[in-house]
């Protein structure tokens, strides 16, 4: 029974979450807070957006593409400060936050540098976009390229992926999310914790 109390209690916090997520998804400073969560995970934070970007896209699914497209500006703006850390303050502060991800940034400083085109494949994986964007300024990869492959990846991730998702079968995906709160929330997390192994144990 106290077991079974205890889980009632996540499950409760879990769901009270996801409504205060929701209730700020429509308030007046969401577009400006999903900007702020968007830019800073780019480059430094921990999170992604989508925790945000997507509840606010349930939420009003007409405006879903432009969320979208909202959130995928200031991920590439965002992005290109953790592109500035890379190139000009890696000591300081790139290497503080690939070693806080256990990152080794030197395979992806190589592949960046011969084929700038793998910033916009790993752009959309669970891969932290903010070690992309860090490793690609350490690689000093061209500030167009990286602009132009950045782009590329946030868009067909935000706009293109979650967008038609939401736009299509948003109806089917609140009920989901209903339904089966902790267990696609546990499964956002593993898919996380995957693109944190890919980066640690693959490369």
């Amino acid at each position: 029974m106290i077991e079974d109390s205890a889980a009632g209690k996540k499950t409760g916090l879990i769901r009270r979450g996801y409504a205060w997520m929701m209730e700020k998804a429509q308030g007046k400073h969401a577009l400006w807070a999903l900007a702020a969560f968007a830019f800073a995970e780019a480059s430094f934070f921990p999170i992604p957006p989508d925790v945000m970007l997507l509840p606010m896209m349930l939420a009003d699914r007409k405006r879903a593409f432009r969320l979208a497209a909202w959130c995928a500006l200031w991920s590439v703006i965002g992005g290109l400060f953790g592109y500035a850390i890379g190139a000009l303050a890696w000591e300081a502060i790139g290497k503080p936050i690939a070693a806080a991800f256990h990152f080794n940034v030197e395979p992806y400083r190589v592949l960046y540098a011969a084929n700038a085109y793998w910033i916009a494949i790993q752009g959309l994986t669970p891969i932290p976009f903010k070690l992309v964007t860090i490793s690609a300024g350490l690689a000093n990869v061209p500030l167009l390229a990286f602009v132009l492959f950045a782009c590329l990846a946030r868009s067909v991730r935000f706009i293109v992926i979650e967008g038609l998702l939401v736009h299509f079968f948003g109806a089917q995906a609140q009920a989901i999310l209903d339904k089966y709160m902790e267990a696609a929330l546990i499964v956002f997390l593993v898919a996380v914790v995957v693109g944190i192994v890919l980066v640690t144990v693959v490369m």
